[in-house]
C-alpha cells in the first residue's frame, strides 16, 4: 500500500492517531508510516509553472512501483503560491526560511520520513517518473546513488555549452583530483541517498555548494558511491532559472579548494620552498648568466621570499586542516594526530632556535665584513650573498617558533575534542 503524507492525512481518528509536525502538517503514526522507504523530495523558489508537472509524476512512480513514500518540497519562500499547490496536489510542505539551495534541501532533508531520500530540481528538468534506477541501487546497499546526464543523455537546449563542455567536466575532474570522488558528473541535479548517510554527512553549507560538499563528504567518509544514467530536459519554466554559471561554477571551484587544504596550502607553498631554495642555492657562488641573461642578487632577493612565503603557505595548511577537522568540516586524520604524538612544541621550538642562531650568526659575520671596510660603501654583490640568507633565517626562526606555539594550541584543541 502507497502511504503518501499529506498536509492533513485522510484517517479515521479512531484507529489511527494524528500528532503535530509543524505549521499546518501532521505526522501519521498510523500502521506503516514509521518505516516508510523513501522520500522524494524537491527545492523550490517560486517554482509554480512547473512543480505540479514535478509532483504529479513522482506520486504517479510511488503508486506505480508500490513504493511507501512521500513526497516534501523544501520551499525558500515562494511568493508564488507554490506552498498550497503542493498541499493541494497531495506534497507535504517545509517552510525554510532561510534562503539557499542548499539550505532548503537540508531542513527539508531532515524532515524526511523516509529511510531514502532522492532529491530533484522543480523545474521540469528531472524525471520523477523514472527513479528506480535510484531507488534499486539504494536498495543494494550504496549509501549516494548520483544522476549522470553525460550517460543518460541531454536533450537539446537542456545545458548551457560552457557547462556541457567547460563548468561540468572540469569541476568533476577537479572534484576526483582533489578528493577521488567517483562521479564523473559531480553536479548533477538529481540524486539519491540514504538517510542514515545523510546524518553521517553532517552537511554545513546552505548555498549551490551544497551539491559539492554531499558529493565531497561522502567520499570522505568512505561511504559506496554509484551513478545511474539520467535525462535532462530543459528548463520547463517561463522565466530565467536561478542558476548562475559563472558565479555558481566559482562557488563550487572555491568550496573544493577551501575544503582540501593540501592542494590550496601544502602543495604551493612546498613547491616555492623547493624553487626559492633551488635558486638561491644556485645564485650563492656568484652571478649566473644564461642564454645572455644575467641573475644577480636581485634574483636571489625573489628566490628568499618563495621561502618565506612557502612557508607561510605550508603553514595555513596546517592551520586550515586543524580548524576543519575541529570544526566537523573533515573527518579526522590519523596522520595529523601522529603528527602531533610526534612532533611537539619543544621540537618547533629548538628548530626555530637554530634558524633564528644562523641568522644572527650571519648578520654578524656581515657586520664583520663591514668592519674590515671602515663601515665605508661595501660591495653589493658580496655582502647581499650573505645578508639576504641571514635576513631569511632570522624571519624563518621566528615564523617555526610562532606557528609551533600556534599548532600547539590548535593541537590541544583537536585532543580535547576526541577525549572530552
Amino acid at each position: 500500500m502507497v502511504v503518501v503524507a499529506v498536509a492533513v492525512c485522510r484517517v479515521a481518528v479512531t484507529t489511527h492517531s494524528l500528532e503535530p509536525f509543524g505549521p499546518g502538517e501532521f505526522l501519521c503514526t498510523c500502521s506503516g508510516a514509521t518505516d516508510m522507504e523513501l522520500t522524494i523530495l524537491m527545492p523550490c523558489l517560486n517554482e509554480a509553472e512547473t512543480l505540479g508537472l514535478c509532483i504529479d509524476k513522482a506520486l504517479d512512480f510511488l503508486k506505480r512501483e508500490q513504493v511507501n513514500g512521500e513526497v516534501i518540497v523544501g520551499d525558500n519562500g515562494s511568493t508564488d503560491g507554490s506552498q498550497e499547490l503542493a498541499r493541494n496536489l497531495g506534497a507535504r510542505v517545509v517552510d525554510v526560511p532561510l534562503r539557499g539551495y542548499g539550505a532548503a534541501l537540508y531542513h527539508a532533508t531532515r524532515r524526511a520520513r523516509g529511510r531514502y531520500v532522492i532529491m530533484g530540481d522543480s523545474d521540469a528538468s528531472y524525471d520523477f517518473s523514472d527513479l528506480m534506477p535510484f531507488l534499486t541501487r539504494l536498495r543494494q546497499g550504496y549509501d549516494l546513488v548520483m544522476g549522470n546526464r553525460f550517460q543518460g543523455g541531454i536533450k537539446p537546449g537542456a545545458m548551457p555549452w560552457k557547462n556541457r563542455y567547460i563548468g561540468n567536466p572540469i569541476l568533476s575532474w577537479i572534484g576526483w583530483a582533489l578528493f577521488r570522488c567517483p562521479a564523473r558528473d559531480l553536479h548533477c541535479g538529481i540524486r539519491g541517498f540514504s538517510k542514515s548517510a545523510f546524518d553521517q554527512m553532517d552537511l554545513r553549507t546552505i548555498g549551490m555548494e551544497y551539491a559539492s560538499e554531499m558529493v565531497i563528504r561522502a567520499t570522505l567518509s568512505g561511504m559506496r558511491i554509484t551513478e545511474v544514467p539520467t535525462t535532462l530536459s530543459p528548463d520547463g519554466r517561463s522565466r530565467p532559472p536561478h542558476l548562475r554559471p559563472w558565479r555558481d561554477g566559482w562557488r563550487h571551484l572555491r568550496f573544493m579548494l577551501l575544503y582540501s587544504p593540501r592542494w590550496l596550502f601544502l602543495y604551493p607553498g612546498l613547491l616555492l620552498i623547493a624553487a626559492g631554495l633551488a635558486v638561491g642555492l644556485w645564485l650563492m657562488p656568484g652571478p649566473r648568466v644564461v642564454h645572455g641573461m644575467s641573475f644577480d642578487v636581485h634574483t636571489l632577493l625573489y628566490a628568499a621570499m618563495a621561502v618565506l612565503v612557502g612557508f607561510q603557505s605550508v603553514a595555513f595548511s596546517a592551520f586550515a586542516k586543524v580548524f576543519t577537522i575541529s570544526e566537523g568540516l573533515l573527518p579526522p586524520d590519523a596522520r595529523l594526530e601522529k603528527f602531533f604524538r610526534i612532533v611537539r612544541l619543544e621540537m618547533g621550538l629548538l628548530a626555530g632556535g637554530c634558524l633564528l642562531a644562523a641568522g644572527i650568526g650571519g648578520s654578524v659575520y656581515a657586520t664583520l665584513m663591514w668592519e674590515q671596510t671602515a663601515f665605508s660603501a661595501l660591495n653589493p654583490q658580496r655582502v647581499l650573498r650573505v645578508v639576504i640568507p641571514s635576513a631569511v633565517a632570522i624571519a624563518l626562526g621566528c615564523e617555526v617558533m610562532l606557528t609551533s606555539f600556534f599548532l600547539s594550541v590548535l593541537g590541544l584543541r583537536v585532543r580535547n575534542l576526541d577525549n572530552p
